[in-house]
């Protein structure tokens, strides 16, 4: 997707989007140790090379905030304060809960993005992000990357 309508302060750009159930920098931990970059560049134009060729990876994290509307708790605040003159609840009518969001964008070495359509390597790309993210979900010791094939 264009991860500028997944989220407005990103840029215009075809993305591989993903949520993210774990804690916050893990993917950043997870992406130092699978390229080895020693807490260098991580996240921004990190090389790596699939079929003979090498590409840059860059990956931002958002958030995203459900809302929900507590039906229940106003139709109850509405009673207490029918009976009491006095609303209570008034600060459980809504509910927020944030999930996280890994955007991940792909270009090869003339800058031209990985995922859009007419690019020659999209499927497999997509492919390989897939991928990447089922090690990264799976993964709970990053430092066992260490000990497995690079790609």
């Amino acid at each position: 997707m264009v991860a500028k309508k997944f989220q407005r302060q990103l840029p215009k750009k075809t993305s591989f989007v993903f949520k993210d159930p774990k804690n916050a920098n893990e993917f950043y931990q997870y992406i130092n140790k699978k390229y080895n970059l020693n807490n260098k560049d991580v996240g921004f134009n990190v090389p790596f090379k699939f079929e003979n060729e090498t590409l840059y990876l860059t990956y931002h994290e958002a958030e995203r905030e459900d809302e929900t509307l507590n039906l229940g708790v106003i139709a109850t605040d509405l009673v207490i304060e029918k009976n009491t003159g006095t609303s209570l609840l008034q600060d459980a009518y809504t509910s927020r809960k944030g999930h996280w969001y890994i955007i991940i964008s792909v270009h090869d070495n003339n800058v031209k993005n990985c995922l859009l359509d007419k690019h020659p390597m999209k499927s497999k790309v997509i492919q390989y992000l897939k991928d990447l993210k089922q090690e990264y979900l799976t993964t709970h010791n990053y430092e066992e990357l260490l000990f497995t094939k690079k790609s």
